[in-house]
């Protein structure tokens, strides 16, 4: 009788010890449950070549799916280069261009959200999966926009939006700070920088003046010049007055860039570029920022390709704490990108017709005039 008893707790113990184990949340696919995406991330997080298997809690599940999904967007870039020679003409060959940037700077994000020498918080961390998230949509409103998304699509067929998706969810249990400002700026503005761009005359590090009386005739060249500069401080380029019709790019590894203006009816950068021209969207920027800490003051940023031209940008921004002083914004359609990241904007002139603020940024606008000129139908009217 007293081995039957024996026998019979053994029993219930093994089958509680079983329950237990089956019930807590130390194994990935406990917690995959736990996502807006469960399969995708079951499936990988159980594949043999990974060692998910046995969780720790929350945060180690956060750090295993950040990985996944790192592993994943490599894998989905070099797919992507591998698209080129899948595109059948040069508006679907624009559209890939794009997307390879994209994934680049989706990498890019992913990668400052794992290292731990960044020291990222919950904001920074919900931000920059978010631009990740944001890249891939515009990877895929691009071939939406030349109309080969039934082509193209298929053929990049991935999971890494529904793996990122997945870590914005985990990452977002924490609650995020409410915005503070300090004399009129976010709290993340730091004090130096704040000093710079209220100071009448900042010291220049490069002049631009188009009649030789600086170290540089164009932007661009001065851009390609402070890209050679050693280290990542502020580095301040002066422009005098002038009209410049230059395309310009600031790109992922240019960090703390300022451009100073003499005011934005006085110093004014152009282009034309257009979707009516051939452009993308993402693409037909005149001045194009990505670059983290970027500032601007006392300038213009235009677009001209006109209403007829329809998606035209004058500048597009995917630089993280950037800040638009005293700034114009001048297109029609598509006029500012505010494609991602964390952006402020005080003072400033916006100007445009369709859709002429966009984007999916973290963004605030202080005290900006916000103007709406006459659409395509009436632009003969508005001169």
């Amino acid at each position: 009788m007293a081995m039957n008893i024996s026998f019979f707790i053994l029993l219930i113990t093994i089958f509680i010890s079983a329950f237990v184990s089956s019930a807590l949340p130390n194994d990935a696919i406990w917690w995959c449950e736990k996502t807006p995406n469960p399969e995708p991330c079951k499936h990988f997080m159980s594949n043999k070549s990974h060692k998910f298997g046995h969780i720790m809690g929350k945060s180690d599940f956060r750090k295993a799916a950040l990985e996944l999904a790192m592993e994943r967007a490599l894998n989905a870039e070099s797919h992507t280069k591998w698209l080129g020679q899948k595109c059948r003409n040069e508006r679907e060959r624009a559209a890939w261009a794009d997307c390879l940037k994209l994934y680049e700077n989706t990498i890019l994000q992913l990668n400052q959200t794992l290292d731990p020498t960044t020291k990222c918080t919950t904001f920074d961390a919900q931000t920059w999966l978010s631009t990740a998230l944001t890249n891939l949509e515009t990877c895929r409103a691009g071939f939406v926009e030349v109309n080969a998304s039934d082509y193209m699509l298929p053929l990049m067929n991935n999971n890494v939006t529904k793996l990122i998706s997945n870590t914005l969810a985990i990452n977002n249990g924490s609650r995020t700070p409410v915005e503070s400002y300090k004399d009129g700026f976010p709290k993340w503005f730091r004090p130096g920088d704040r000093k710079l761009l209220q100071t009448a005359a900042p010291r220049a590090n490069i002049v631009v003046a188009q009649d030789g009386s600086g170290n540089y005739r164009t932007i661009k060249a001065a851009i390609d010049a402070a890209a050679k500069r050693s280290g990542s401080g502020r580095f301040v380029i002066y422009i005098k007055r002038g009209v410049y019709r230059e395309n310009i790019e600031i790109g992922n590894k240019m960090k703390n860039i300022m451009l100073v203006g003499d005011g934005m009816k006085y110093t004014i950068i152009t282009g034309s570029r257009s979707v009516g021209g051939g452009s993308t969207t993402f693409n037909s920027a005149t001045v194009i920022v990505t670059g983290s800490g970027f500032i601007a003051r006392g300038i213009t940023f235009r677009n001209t390709a006109g209403p007829q031209n329809h998606q035209a940008v004058a500048l597009r921004s995917g630089s993280d704490l950037s800040v638009f002083y005293r700034c114009g914004f001048e297109g029609y359609q598509d006029t500012l990108y505010v494609h991602s990241q964390r952006q402020f904007y005080k003072e400033c002139y916006i100007y445009g017709t369709v859709d002429f603020i966009f984007g999916n940024a973290a963004v605030v606008f202080q005290n900006c005039m916000i103007y709406g000129r006459r659409p395509m139908t009436c632009w003969e009217f508005y001169k």
